[in-house]
């Protein structure tokens, strides 16, 4: 039985942990009852993942067989939060998408490499502050006051369940708890350091371009590994005030999911709770110019992963 997690706030002000199942959602702490009370949020199943899965797949039969409805959450009335309150690392990968590289070499007029990959270049990925930048479904994000330039940037986003270390591709995908949207916000004007020299390599500020209260909006929830398939089949929009954006595929990831976690894992280990952000397709504001404002509605949605609703405010 399919089933997602998330985190909501309870009326007192705290994080709950919550289940979906059938759309309906569920006070996921009541479900799991004393047997398994260390497990407190969806960091903590995350942190023990193998066996959680086995005990929310249960739960899941259960709630589908209508033996848990006094556990049911009116959804009207939900504030979600992001489905992480004290992620890991947040990993992102910089131009992994063919059509955005295109549509930046054009907006920049930039000659920038379409396949790198055939070229044996490595993936490239920058570190995105953790806990701070999360953001949840429908929480409003406040305009950064360093910035004139603020994009969008739709993104799948892959959870990590099991420490990953030096993993062969053929079993990264084995790492993977689950898949979310998120939407990688960007100051594109604090990427330069305008007082200093072009030729030094101080020149560049990825914690001012891409580090900020709310910056990595993510959500609604969690959809586990196993019910999602491959992630390189995904179609992935992005809408700014109902307008389309972005409308790709991840299909057109120059580096698959499993090319990443391979990758990185050779540097470092990844840890159950750590998030990958696998690029963005084209259709960012940079491209034509145009960027958010306060009082704009942004929403990502991803084939079989729900929609992710950002406000500006």
């Amino acid at each position: 039985m399919m089933y997602r997690m998330f985190t909501y706030r309870e009326r007192g002000g705290g994080a709950r942990p919550g289940i979906a199942v059938n759309e309906a959602l569920y006070d996921l702490r009541r479900l799991l009852g004393p047997d398994h009370a260390h497990w407190r949020c969806v960091d903590d199943l995350l942190l023990d993942w193998d066996e959680a899965r086995k005990v929310l797949g249960r739960l899941a039969a259960d709630i589908a067989a209508g033996a848990r409805d006094a556990a049911a959450l009116e959804s009207s009335g939900i504030q979600f939060l992001s489905p992480q309150t004290r992620c890991g690392t947040i990993y992102a990968a910089g131009a992994n998408y063919r059509d955005h590289v295109e549509a930046m070499g054009r907006a920049l007029n930039m000659k920038l490499v379409l396949d790198p990959k055939s070229e044996g270049i490595a993936p490239w990925h920058f570190i995105k502050a953790g806990q701070a930048t999360l953001a949840g479904h429908g929480q409003g994000v406040p305009y950064p006051e360093h910035t004139h330039m603020l994009d969008w940037e739709a993104e799948l986003a892959v959870v990590i369940g099991r420490r990953a270390s030096r993993v062969p591709v053929e079993q990264a995908l084995d790492h993977v708890a689950g898949y979310s949207c998120a939407n990688d916000l960007s100051a594109r004007d604090n990427l330069k350091r305008d007082k200093v020299d072009a030729s030094s390599p101080f020149r560049f500020d990825w914690i001012g371009h891409k580090c900020f209260t709310g910056s990595c909006p993510m959500g609604p929830w969690i959809t586990p590994a196993e019910f999602v398939g491959s992630p390189e089949n995904l179609g992935i929009r992005l809408w700014l005030n109902g307008e389309l954006k972005q409308d790709s595929n991840t299909s057109n990831h120059m580096y698959g999911v499993a090319d990443q976690i391979s990758y990185l894992s050779h540097r470092l280990d990844l840890l159950p709770g750590d998030i990958l952000l696998t690029g963005t397709p084209a259709g960012v504001g940079m491209e034509s110019g145009v960027f958010l404002k306060r009082g704009d509605v942004v929403k990502v949605g991803i084939h079989g992963l729900g929609v992710l609703e950002t406000r500006i405010v």
